[in-house]
């Protein structure tokens, strides 16, 4: 499945069932007066946090959702079935937004935080509630209501608790197929990454830690070089960052320049990002020229204040002394409460029809 992190769709209710014009058929009392129910009110389209999705991929080819229509009301004071409504589950993490205004109107990032995107329209009232002393009898009702439609942007912003950032090919991908269940693809190429992966990090009974591997930052990325303008954003929603940098015989990879270059991209593109709590770590110690370069570069970082882990994928040496420290970092800066999602919509709450009395008679059921 591709990973798709921003999509432009439409939303619209479902229509309100038309009320109905009927008379009471009794014995000995043909005109017992009216008896035409109600419609039912049209069905809401629901947008859910769901946990289980990671991409917008399935709604991508999605142009217009809308909710059932409400049933039309009957005879014998029936009022019809309101449309069921329609649940359309994104990622947690999902932001949405009028397309036309760019106003922010929810952040779904919560679990099973629901948001009424469109409420249906509500059904309209059959010819029962408009009898009078002056009018027995009346033969007309209302129209249920199309409620307008609704255009959205969404957009993905990815949560983790850390957020692992490097240059390409440092070994980020390894790491969190390591340290998780996730099985990126990993490749000796640069850019091997090209979407955003996820893990949950166990560290014993009811106790782990979602990472995200962060790919595509290259200098320049904060101005829209290469992929990591796309990306960057999905850093924003992360707790801890974790920087990783290589030890590389390559002599235009310097890893002291690496990190400066990392760390000035992220405050480029975000100042909140750089009093963001960071880890810094080595990785591929289990390479001779790195376990050789090592103890200088932990020297010349720590005098800088910069304390600075290293491990080995392959063989697993020093994972567990960095885990322990995401850990640490993660417990010192808990999770902020997320905003209460829109409560679900009441009959009153509904785009209502209007009881003038010049609506067109075309537009009322039986009219």
């Amino acid at each position: 499945m591709r990973f798709v992190d921003e999509i432009t769709l439409e939303v619209q209710g479902g229509r309100g069932g038309d009320g109905s014009v009927a008379m009471r058929r009794e014995k000995y009392k043909p005109l017992a007066g009216p008896s035409g129910g109600d419609g039912g009110d049209g069905g809401d389209v629901v947008f859910e946090a769901d946990l289980r999705l990671t991409t917008l991929f399935d709604l991508k080819y999605k142009r217009l959702i809308r909710g059932a229509d409400g049933e039309h009301g009957r005879g014998k004071d029936q009022y019809g079935r309101g449309g069921e409504a329609l649940v359309v589950r994104l990622p947690v993490g999902a932001q949405v937004f009028d397309a036309e205004s760019g106003e922010l109107i929810v952040d779904l990032d919560q679990p099973k935080q629901l948001f009424v995107a469109s409420p249906g329209g509500r059904g309209g009232r059959g010819n029962m509630h408009f009898a009078t002393p002056t009018d027995r009898a009346p033969m007309r009702s209302e129209a249920g209501i199309l409620p307008e439609r609704r255009k959205l942007r969404i957009e993905l912003k990815l949560l983790a608790d850390v957020g692992i950032v490097g240059f390409p090919n440092v070994g980020k991908s390894t790491l969190i197929s390591v340290i998780s269940k996730a099985r990126p693809k990993v490749a000796d190429y640069p850019f091997t990454t090209l979407a955003p992966n996820l893990g949950v990090v166990s560290r014993g009974e009811y106790r782990s830690f979602v990472v995200a591997d962060i790919p595509g930052i290259i200098e320049g990325a904060a101005e829209g070089a290469g992929l990591g303008h796309r990306f960057l954003k999905h850093i924003e929603r992360t707790r801890v960052l974790l920087i990783l940098i290589s030890i590389d015989p390559d002599p235009e990879r310097a890893p002291l320049r690496d990190l400066a270059t990392l760390r000035s991209e992220l405050e480029r593109f975000d100042p909140e990002l750089a009093g963001r709590p960071t880890l810094v770590a080595v990785s591929k110690l289990d390479l001779p020229e790195v376990q050789e370069a090592l103890p200088e570069l932990q020297k010349a970082l720590e005098a800088e204040g910069v304390a600075v882990s290293a491990f080995s994928a392959a063989t697993r040496e020093g994972l567990e002394e960095l885990l322990n420290r995401m850990e640490a970092l993660l417990d010192q800066h808990p999770l902020l409460h997320a905003p209460r999602a829109q409560p679900l919509p009441t009959r009153k709450d509904r785009p209502h029809a209007s009881a003038s009395e010049d609506e067109d008679e075309d537009e009322r059921a039986g009219g």
